[in-house]
């Protein structure tokens, strides 16, 4: 199969948000979804943008759908203070119709050459722990499940929480 792996514009954001959608739903949490394709617009390009996004179109062929886009890979850089730059995969996602046709390998291994050129020494990414296809997929090209060698839990503080703790913050 034929695809391109380019990076995301504008104009693909209402791609993108179907198909994180799809992905919430193949997790098991499409009520988590609280995101428009106007707030990934606004976010992913900006001045100084919040994520980075790359898509896998199929040009010669659709989806049962009619749709093009069929995948993408949106990450972001971070930092490690063992280790130096970094950059973080928050989702790699492929329409189930055109997964075993090599676009999911050809986005991580996009984002692992992005990452490269800005000198990136690691890329992270998580799992749902329930996720055998994606984890063993991830484990075939590589990646070192952290969770039993190193033992990191992954934490979060959001909604009340997050504004509690935001409250709390000693005043200027």
């Amino acid at each position: 199969m034929n695809f391109k792996i380019r990076a995301a514009t504008k104009e693909d954001c209402k791609e993108i948000s179907r198909m994180i959608l799809e992905l919430a739903v193949f997790e098991k949490m499409p009520d988590q979804v609280k995101i428009s394709h106007e707030e990934l617009e606004r976010d992913g390009f900006c001045q100084n943008p919040f994520f980075e996004c790359l898509v896998a179109e199929v040009p010669e062929e659709k989806s049962k759908e009619g749709f093009t886009v069929v995948g993408y890979a949106m990450y972001y850089y971070t930092y490690s203070t063992w280790r130096g730059r970094s950059v973080f995969l928050e989702d790699l996602y492929v329409m189930p119709e055109f997964r075993g046709n090599g676009i999911g390998k050809g986005l991580l291994s996009k984002v692992a050459e992005v990452g490269k050129k800005k000198e990136c020494v690691r890329l992270q990414l998580s799992v749902l722990d329930w996720n055998t296809p994606a984890r063993d997929f991830y484990a075939a090209q590589g990646a070192q499940d952290l969770t039993d060698s190193e033992g990191w839990h992954f934490i979060r503080f959001d909604n009340q929480n997050l504004d509690n703790l935001a409250n709390e913050a000693p005043k200027d």
